[in-house]
């Protein structure tokens, strides 16, 4: 019998050891199964990232050490999540301390107050320390079970130790998820909102067109419309236009509002009079007309109108403190300093554009303006209040029509309805970003490392979050952007969802290749989002696609957050599709996503020619092997379609006499996602159509139309004898596999 002999442990560097402790991986494991070792240069630039000098041993120690009191010297961290069914944490207290009484009082959100004593000689002793000549114990407390969900206060005191107040997060230990998700499943549709055409529109998808889907949905017998993310943009093309950048993740863009459908805009007879003018009739026409998705053009009329009914609101409303001004200030209310502030940086956005054309964003602008509480922006605010007001008025409109439209597609009896979409990013040269700066790192960005989507690993651009000032904040900002993008749905996709875990970090000037991953308090982020969930009554949907370590998808799957699966990646170790028995239940599953190319795409090869066009593929011998990866991918397909007798016994077997998406292999494709067993099914509009144009060809920005594509057919035809086939295949799937609303 052999003898194995394992290899011995690396024994760490100090650097090494220094990153390890303050959650930055100093080797880490690709999607190819390769390790990758952060040099030495990368762990000191993240390090300093996060405020540690990691230039020498010294330094090194002194951070060490600081920390370490910091931990161990106060009592409680600043904010606590904990668990509703065993609210336990750590308590530090000095060792004389260790076995007297404490006391607990917490102040729950609604104010009322309960105390608790607790034996700390009965505790269990989880460490103990001595730091600069004081010994520490730490101990593990409880408090009884069934504490109310919620953002409470703690405050301990202990004999020995001044006061101490934490925030005290109480959470579920599930995502919610509504009782006929137990044991049955639903399907939707998938739209970008600014890419669908009506004939009455102003040249993107709005709120009422929102609710023209939801009938159009509804008759097919589906459960939900996802959408694509609704967070305000700056509207510029091409750069800024992605719904996957927003400008902020708190608040939604203008574009979406159906303007003839605010009050105001009834009560304005210079508002009718400017709609119905040549001018402006002869604009709308031409956006409606335009082949492309024109933000600037959307944006500058709305906001043309936006301005004149605002200030129809502000004379007979606002002044006149009637019942919608109070509807309005008590909006205004609560959303607080988070709107306030990005008001603000709209508001300044316009004001310095307007006088410095060269200027597009904050960092441009004259440096006191950089800064929220300069004296300048202070004076800007009191004597620009009406440009603020706007602004603030704006984002209410947009609460009112999506509440709206959720509110009718329940009313039409779909199980989820809206199905909303939160960005991985923010645009570093946003509103979030000038409002919010302490919040983010400086000296790196974040990204992906090489796999086999991008052989050359992906760089996002933006600022990774700096979770311990998010800890210090009592996570306030990051429970904001679950319930903004959460809000007026009935489901939340997470864009990147390993975002809780870890993010691949790239030190500025540096190759995306060189960098490595950093942790965060995945425990803490887990438990506020299915607290938000459980709150507000939204299914969770973690987007998982690309390098998931293991430990990722068991706490998603513990908290009943449901996995993100696509049917090009779902493949087994030896490159074979998955049958559809094989999917998870807790999960959706679709054919794809933005960043990938359609169905009909994927099958003649689109996405390869246009990558071809645009010089993302710039050799010939790159493109060969492309198209010859691709073969073998469909020919993988067709074979599993065929064993699975989805498609006739007389369709080729040969994926070369197949060069396009028929008919056939269309409905076999939409068949086989239906069957799988996922909780969750969505279909992009584009793979019930059959359109080969994918929203966003990644690796271009100004080379290709991205995220500006329009619908292949206007609303008012979704519902004709000319596309009832489609209809019908995909209701038909729904109702044989038990999907149907």
């Amino acid at each position: 019998m052999d003898t194995i002999v394992a290899e011995p442990k690396k024994e760490l560097s100090a650097l090494e050891q220094a990153a390890e402790d303050f959650g930055v991986e100093h080797q880490y494991w690709d999607i190819f199964g390769k390790q990758h070792q952060a040099s030495e240069h990368v762990l000191k630039v993240i390090l300093h990232s996060l405020s540690v000098d990691g230039n020498s041993p010294e330094s090194l120690d002194r951070a060490m050490e600081e920390r370490n009191w910091r931990d161990w010297s106060h009592p409680l961290p600043p904010t606590l999540v904990v668990s509703h069914s065993n609210p336990s944490f750590s308590v530090t207290v000095p060792a004389s301390s260790a076995s007297v009484q404490a006391s607990f009082l917490v102040e729950y959100e609604d104010g009322t107050r309960a105390d608790q004593q607790v034996s700390l000689g009965e505790s269990p002793a989880e460490a103990e320390c001595t730091l600069r000549g004081q010994p520490f114990v730490r101990k593990q407390v409880s408090l009884p079970p069934g504490l109310p969900f919620g953002y409470h206060q703690l405050t301990l005191s202990v004999v020995g130790c001044p006061p101490t107040t934490a925030r005290l997060i109480v959470a579920p230990d599930r995502a919610y998820q509504p009782a006929w998700m137990e044991s049955g499943k639903a399907a939707g549709i998938a739209v970008s909102l600014y890419g669908v055409r009506s004939n009455r529109n102003w040249g993107c998808g709005d709120c009422t067109d929102l609710e023209g889907l939801v009938n159009w949905i509804a008759g097919m017998g589906a459960g939900f419309v996802a959408l694509n993310p609704l967070h305000a943009i700056a509207n510029r093309e091409p750069y800024n236009t992605s719904p996957y950048l927003p400008n902020s993740i708190f608040y939604r863009n203008h574009i979406y509002l159906d303007i003839e459908k605010i009050e105001d805009f009834a009560a304005s007879s210079w508002a009718q009079r400017l709609f119905h003018s040549e001018r402006v009739q002869r604009a709308l026409a031409g956006l409606r007309d335009a082949e492309f998705v024109e933000y600037e053009g959307v944006s500058r009329v709305k906001l043309e109108f936006l301005k004149i009914l605002f200030l129809n609101f502000l004379i007979k409303e606002y002044r006149r403190d009637s019942e919608r001004a109070k509807e309005f200030q008590a909006y205004v209310d609560r959303e607080g300093d988070l709107l306030h502030k990005f008001a603000i940086h709209s508001a300044l956005d316009g004001w310095i554009h307007k006088t410095h054309k060269d200027v597009w964003n904050w960092r441009a602008w004259p440096p006191p303006y950089q800064d929220p509480q300069s004296e300048e922006t202070i004076a800007f605010t009191k004597s620009h209040w009406r440009s603020i007001l706007l602004h603030k008025y704006i984002q209410w409109q947009l609460e009112r029509q999506f509440d709206r439209a959720q509110g009718y597609a329940r009313q039409r009896g779909l199980k989820i309805g809206i199905y909303n979409d939160l960005a991985l990013a923010t645009d570093r040269f946003g509103s979030d970003l000038w409002a919010h700066r302490p919040f983010y790192a400086v000296g790196c960005r974040v990204g992906s490392p090489p796999d086999d989507f991008s052989p050359k690993g992906q760089d996002w651009g933006f600022p990774p979050p700096n979770s311990v000032q998010h800890r210090e904040d009592g996570y306030q900002l990051f429970a904001d952007s679950i319930r903004k993008a959460s809000a007026h749905g009935g489901a939340l996709r997470i864009d990147h969802v390993m975002r809780f875990f870890r993010l691949y970090w790239i030190p500025d000037g540096m190759e995306t290749s060189e960098g490595t991953y950093v942790k965060d308090r995945y425990q803490d982020l887990v438990r506020i989002l299915a607290l938000e969930s459980v709150r507000r009554e939204f299914v969770v949907i973690g987007e998982d696609l690309g390098t998931v370590p293991d430990y990722v998808r068991e706490t998603l799957q513990k908290f009943g957050i449901l996995s993100y699966r696509l049917f090009y990646f779902e493949q087994d170790r030896e490159g074979h599709f998955r049958r559809p028995d094989q999917y998870p239940r807790q999960a959706l599953v679709s054919a794809t996503t933005h960043d990938l190319p359609t169905l009909a795409g994927f099958w003649q090869h689109a996405d390869i020619e246009a990558r071809r066009k645009v010089g993302v593929i710039s050799d010939d011998e790159s493109y060969r092997h492309a198209v010859e990866e691709r073969m073998v991918e469909k020919q993988k397909m067709l074979d599993l379609l065929h064993q699975l007798r989805l498609l006739p016994d007389w369709f080729p077997r040969d994926v070369r006499a197949t060069p396009h998406l028929s008919g056939e292999l269309h409905n076999a494709i939409v068949g086989f996602l239906a069957e799988t067993p996922s909780q969750l099914f969505v279909l992009n509009q584009e793979d019930l159509f059959k359109d080969t144009d994918q929203q966003n060809l990644p690796g271009t920005t100004a080379e290709s139309p991205n995220w500006r594509h329009k619908m292949k057919y206007k609303l008012e035809e979704l519902e004709t004898p000319a596309l009832a086939g489609y209809s019908k295949m995909f209701r038909d799937w729904l109702e044989r596999t038990g999907r149907l609303n």
